[in-house]
């Protein structure tokens, strides 16, 4: 058979990969050639391919099932596998990856190099190509290229996807920055395998370590809130970590070396599309379910939608009609946790703006979870939920123990560091006082600022 994919991102690579080495012949179109000869690689469009990453287990099984030879490229890249401590008698189980998103894709891009029967090429995709009512290819930089299965992997901005069907703009909007811890410097706090999280009275911050000692350090708040808008700049960002205890642990400059500038993200979406129905076409990754990073469930959504995709495949599904069954399962496996990713984002910026939770309303699954403090026996009805191994409404049986403990008065404590008024006013002290603002002031005669023409005397 012949598939062409449109988009050669993680979900793009794996899938063809996968695909090839059933003897399928693949060919994967995008912009983006991928790494220059000196090794820079600046990804055109994909925001995210420096910014914080926490790879779930699903990442790491698809692999290992799919493509062991890209995770073994993986691992030689330096990536570092997080396994559960066994139980009496039981088996280390995976429970995600520390890596940094470029890594991860530099991995797949040199693996993809050695498999045969798939080809990586460049250009830009500029429609499909239909015969009698079936998408029979799609047209390259002005060129026709024929396949016997389209497959749409271009992500949350693809241009052949349908519209949404549910979700938006989540309303948040983040800053992060990276650094490298020096050898041997002993890790900052965490409060989970892949990460450092913390609430704070109108914004949430995180800590993601990744291989080689590299971390992400991240800051998240609602998008209306301009006074935020300050971190963006450096010296504001750094009087922020110095002000939160977790984040001054982890960037000490004695221990920790800056590895880019502050790194503004925007534009987070909550997106589901169903699939568009055209024979010959079918769409995976995030051009079928987009979520916020807040609970770093993208990748390991695109891994479940290839396994299933592969599925459909293996049990003989006609390739022109394979949209539908594909379809129905990411309906049912993939919509809810679009609809639960719109349930709590909406939730925290409700929270970062004073709100507290409604108990009027079903509780959020980050309601759920967070109540665990309190009541230790809703861990475990939660814990297959955090691994993505069964869908939010396996949360039911634990609401009622959540409710009755919010029913208490109690509320999720937050993280030791300044409120937002405190943060936002240290950091914008220290930018107003930096060198670098100073110089950047205008001056007028006299050492006098100037005065706008509209207020002159």
């Amino acid at each position: 058979m012949r598939v062409i994919i449109v988009g050669a991102g993680p979900t793009g690579i794996t899938l063809g990969a996968a695909l090839a080495r059933r003897r399928h012949r693949v060919v994967a179109f995008d912009r983006d050639p991928g790494p220059s000869s000196d090794g820079s690689w600046r990804r055109r469009g994909v925001m995210q391919f420096e910014q914080a990453h926490g790879f779930r287990q699903q990442v790491h099984d698809l692999l290992g099932a799919e493509w062991p030879e890209a995770w073994q490229v993986w691992r030689d890249l330096g990536a570092e596998l997080v396994v559960a401590v066994p139980s009496v008698g039981g088996a280390p189980g995976a429970l995600g990856v520390r890596s940094r998103r470029s890594t991860y894709e530099r991995a797949l891009r040199l693996a993809a190099a050695e498999v045969d029967g798939l080809t990586l090429a460049t250009g830009r995709v500029d429609g499909l190509i239909e015969e009698a009512g079936q998408v029979i290819g799609v047209i390259v930089d002005g060129q026709p290229h024929h396949a016997d299965l389209v497959i749409d992997a271009g992500g949350r901005l693809s241009r052949l996807a349908p519209p949404s069907q549910l979700g938006g703009d989540t309303g948040m909007a983040y800053v992060s920055r990276t650094f490298r811890r020096r050898r041997g410097a002993p890790p900052g706090p965490i409060v989970s395998p892949l990460a450092w999280s913390g609430q704070f009275h109108g914004y949430d911050g995180y800590v993601f370590p990744h291989e080689h000692g590299h971390i992400s350090v991240v800051l998240i708040r609602p998008t209306a809130d301009i006074g935020f808008g300050v971190l963006r700049h450096l010296d504001a960002f750094e009087a922020a970590c110095r002000a939160i205890p977790a984040l001054a642990e982890w960037t000490d400059p004695e221990l920790t070396t800056p590895t880019s500038g502050v790194l503004a993200g925007g534009g987070l979406m909550n997106l589901y599309r169903p699939q568009s129905g055209r024979p010959g076409l079918v769409a995976v990754g995030d051009a079928v379910a987009t979520t916020a990073p807040t609970a770093g469930r993208g990748l390991a959504m695109a891994s479940m939608q290839i396994g299933a995709l592969l599925g459909c495949l293996d049990a003989g599904a006609d390739p022109s009609t394979i949209a539908r069954p594909f379809g129905m399962w990411c309906d049912t496996w993939m919509r809810p946790w679009v609809e639960d990713h719109l349930a709590f984002d909406a939730e925290s910026v409700r929270r970062w703006k004073g709100y507290d939770i409604d108990l009027a309303q079903p509780l959020t699954s980050a309601a759920i979870a967070a109540a665990a403090q309190a009541d230790p026996s809703i861990g475990p009805l939660i814990a297959p939920f955090h691994a993505m191994a069964a869908l939010p409404v396996s949360l039911a049986d634990a609401e009622h123990l959540a409710r009755a403990v919010y029913e208490t008065g109690w509320c999720p404590p937050t993280a030791d560091g300044p409120t937002r008024d405190e943060l936002v006013a240290l950091a914008a002290r220290a930018h107003v006082r930096s060198p670098m603002a100073v110089a950047a002031r205008p001056r007028h005669p006299g050492n006098r600022p100037r005065t706008p023409a509209a207020h002159q005397q």
